[in-house]
């Protein structure tokens, strides 16, 4: 007797907690990482105002939820500029081609074209989601949308880490290190987000997206323990600061600013030394996460660059997706050519 996998779609965030196998998937410490739990949706919704769509197929007691939202006439991935990633979540031992595919097929009639990025693949995640949509019968493009710098500390120690740094970033810390007095918080503070806000309205960073998301994101994980809050201070006054949390053996670097004024102490990179120690030598990490982007200063600190990828998925069948279609096709024969 076969399967009869059931899909659902949510826009109500308190339905999907009302399923306890799912309630039990997105929530700490459960969730793999910050962009997976119930909570960031929740903070996307409500500080983002984003009209979220929360896809999922049910078999019995396994799950995948895809976390979507609707865009126009298109369906794309419940994330913003905070997501390091997007994926599709199972329960433990669910058949995940399975329920995937039967997803996809659904989705047919939710959409006429999906985006969903940024995607890893080191799990394999976006050629799961595209075998599945292909075999539903979607027409599907993958390209590569991004990188991500990530270290992983194989068992060392802070200083066998340190002595494989770069020449010149050792040698700053060593001129430099000692021109800054740093601090390093675990529950959140008003008074230093207050600084961290500051230092970044005077660095060289863009205005920020949603500071009400990010400060509420900020809170939570103050509260849970795994917020790691840097500041650098100058004759008294804040000038840099960062932003990371830590989790399942995993340091994740969400926001790094300084103010201008400030770059001649590199009081950043004094900043970065302090927070490699801390999670290496005191939360013991595995990998340690700089996000996406490919900044140069990445480089020093990282050793491992891993592609994030956008997959595309069109119904052919629909006239309005037929532009999209040819164009995406040229662009793929022209790489390939």
């Amino acid at each position: 007797m076969c399967a009869v996998i059931v899909v659902n779609y949510h826009d109500d965030l308190n339905e999907v907690q009302g399923d306890p196998a799912l309630a039990a998937l997105l929530a700490a410490p459960q969730a793999r990482a910050p962009f997976d739990r119930i909570a960031w949706w929740q903070g996307l919704v409500g500080h983002c105002g984003m009209r979220h769509l929360i896809a999922v197929a049910r078999d019995g007691d396994q799950r995948c939820v895809l976390p979507l939202l609707r865009q126009a006439r298109d369906v794309v991935a419940l994330a913003n500029w905070y997501n390091f990633t997007v994926a599709p979540l199972f329960t433990p031992d669910a058949d995940r081609q399975a329920l995937l595919t039967a997803l996809a097929r659904d989705l047919t009639g939710q959409a006429q074209c999906i985006v969903l990025a940024p995607l890893p693949d080191e799990g394999g995640e976006t050629s799961l989601i595209e075998t599945a949509f292909r075999s539903a019968g979607w027409a599907v493009w993958r390209e590569q949308c991004d990188i991500n710098h990530v270290l992983h500390v194989k068992g060392r120690s802070f200083g066998e880490y340190m002595a494989t740094r770069p020449g010149p970033l050792r040698t700053t810390l060593k001129r430099k290190g000692g021109k800054v007095a740093v601090t390093i918080e675990t529950a959140f503070n008003p008074e230093s987000w207050a600084a961290y806000e500051a230092i970044y309205a005077q660095s060289w960073k863009p205005e920020e997206g949603s500071p009400a998301f990010l400060r509420s994101f900020a809170e939570a994980e103050g509260a849970a323990g795994r917020l790691r809050l840097a500041l650098a201070h100058a004759d008294g006054e804040p000038v840099a600061a960062q932003f990371w949390t830590v989790e399942a053996g995993t340091a994740y670097i969400h926001k790094l600013a300084h103010t201008e004024a400030s770059k001649p102490l590199s009081p950043g990179t004094t900043l970065s030394a302090a927070l490699f120690e801390r999670v290496i030598d005191h939360d013991h990490v595995e990998l340690v996460d700089f996000g996406t982007g490919d900044n140069p200063y990445k480089r020093d600190w990282m050793e491992e660059v891993r592609p994030r990828y956008r997959l595309t998925m069109c119904r052919p069948g629909w006239p309005g997706n037929w532009p999209r279609m040819a164009k995406a096709s040229l662009c793929q024969m022209l790489k390939r050519g």
